[in-house]
């Protein structure tokens, strides 16, 4: 029996140490079933176990010696990361394919409110984006190139080329205490930091063109305070180029920027439109921002600096000829399927080579928009799931001193959500109005269908 028992042993622990895959597993099985018997006693069972263990670390030292690093995939794309967790790096794509009609954009003025319609299909978006950390966790950097975006037919072939939208490195060390440097979509409204592959309509409002400070260089500080209680908030605090993405400055004056938010259930409310995480406790948030600079630029964009419409283009202004204050006022809410968004902004020109109190000197805009989804399945089950419906009222005034110019869209929305944000299909339909002087308001009417997807 003993001579029995030592066999049984000796080929328990050969099948678990042999090395070849299935073994561990096999053994396991043999040594259970060798102990139910009572072939083998609990003492020999416990070594056998020891022994796998000793075998099993041993072949997975030797794994990130001869191999330290793992592939993946995840919401972030392919990933690529050391054992040791040092290094990280994630790559993803991102298509956006769009047809509108009958216009491409937002009209603006009478001329684009009577123009003929255009039937468009336009990869809006074909973006590559890199990121992840290295030496530690807490070292994060970023890059996210704009491959092709379409171009007219008039435009010079440059303006369909590659561009590189934004390049940053976060230090992440302490959560009340982070430093940012590059260029990236500054955090001044939730609008405009909220991703385009975030959105819960085809495009953002009419507000974004005139009041958003877009991308810029520089630096920031901000950090989250107080997380998971009733004063849950985050600051931010930067000092930029104020030229808009890839133009260096040309003087001495930057762009200023604050922002507040207040997370006041206690739960925070990241930047991402559409409440496709169904938040079973509502999360609320209220801000505000503020920024100011001196320059060229009377108006931003994924472009660079650009200038708003009556104002002096870039490349004819003067060093210094515009002063660009604004202001933001900001409030989101989710809570089971609802989603609410709304800003309202203030920004004033300040033209300096216009006499002080004439005419043109100062020139205040106005802009708002209030927009709210739901996913109607939990009050009508017979609806989809994965469907969301959604609503947008926005309204802009270029000039409050000015009249014929005052904007309003009306917006309604459908979103069928393959895969969260990561996977969509939107349906948007648009009124688009136009105050006048004399006579009727001018008004179009705007159908767009867009396919979003990353991986």
């Amino acid at each position: 029996m003993v001579l029995v028992r030592a066999c049984m042993c000796l080929l328990v622990l050969t099948m678990m140490v042999a090395g070849k895959p299935g073994n561990g597993y096999a053994g396991d099985i043999i040594a259970d079933v060798l102990r139910e018997k009572g072939v083998i006693t609990k003492e020999d069972w416990i070594r056998i176990q020891a022994a796998r263990e000793k075998e099993e670390a041993e072949t997975q030292e030797k794994l990130k010696q001869e191999f330290p690093v793992k592939v993946g995939w995840g919401k972030k794309g392919f990933t690529v990361e050391t054992l040791d967790g040092k290094w990280k790096t994630a790559l993803q794509w991102r298509f956006q394919g769009r047809w509108t009609y009958p216009e491409r954009s937002d009209p603006r003025d009478g001329a684009a409110f009577s123009d003929n319609p255009e039937s468009t299909f336009e990869l809006r978006r074909v973006r590559m984006k890199i990121g992840g950390h290295g030496y530690r966790p807490w070292i994060k950097y970023y890059f996210e190139l704009d491959l092709q975006p379409t171009r007219d037919d008039d435009d010079d072939p440059a303006s369909s080329s590659t561009r590189l939208l934004d390049w940053r490195i976060t230090i992440e060390r302490f959560s009340w205490l982070q430093l940012r440097v590059g260029q990236w979509k500054i955090n001044y409204n939730r609008e405009r930091v909220d991703s385009s592959g975030k959105q819960q309509f085809v495009e953002r409002s009419i507000v974004n063109r005139l009041f958003t400070i877009d991308r810029q260089m520089g630096a920031m500080i901000y950090g989250h305070l107080f997380p998971g209680t009733m004063v849950d908030s985050w600051y931010f605090a930067g000092v930029f180029t104020g030229e808009g993405r890839a133009v260096s400055n040309d003087d001495d004056n930057m762009m200023w920027m604050g922002r507040f938010q207040w997370n006041f259930l206690g739960r925070d409310l990241k930047f991402s439109q559409s409440d496709v995480e169904y938040h079973e406790q509502p999360a609320a948030s209220i801000a505000g921002g503020v920024y100011t600079t001196i320059g060229k630029c009377t108006r931003w964009s994924s472009s660079g600096c650009g200038n708003l419409s009556g104002f002096t283009s870039p490349s004819a202004a003067s060093d210094g000829q515009f002063r660009v204050d604004g202001i933001v006022e900001e409030a989101a809410f989710k809570w089971r399927g609802f989603s609410f968004q709304h800003e309202f902004h203030w920004k004033q020109v300040k033209d300096s080579r216009i006499a002080e109190g004439a005419p043109g000197h100062r020139s205040n805009l106005f802009g708002s928009y209030t927009q709210v989804g739901y996913f109607f399945h939990d009050l009508l089950p017979v609806i989809p799931k994965p469907l969301e419906t959604a609503f947008r009222y926005a309204f802009v005034d270029p000039n409050i001193a000015a009249s014929g110019d005052f904007r309003q869209e009306f917006t309604g929305a459908f979103n069928w959500f393959f895969a969260g944000h990561r996977n969509k299909l939107t349906l948007d339909v648009s009124h688009l109005t136009l105050d006048q002087v004399v006579g009727n308001d001018l008004t179009e009417q705007r159908i767009r269908l867009q396919w979003d997807v990353s991986f």
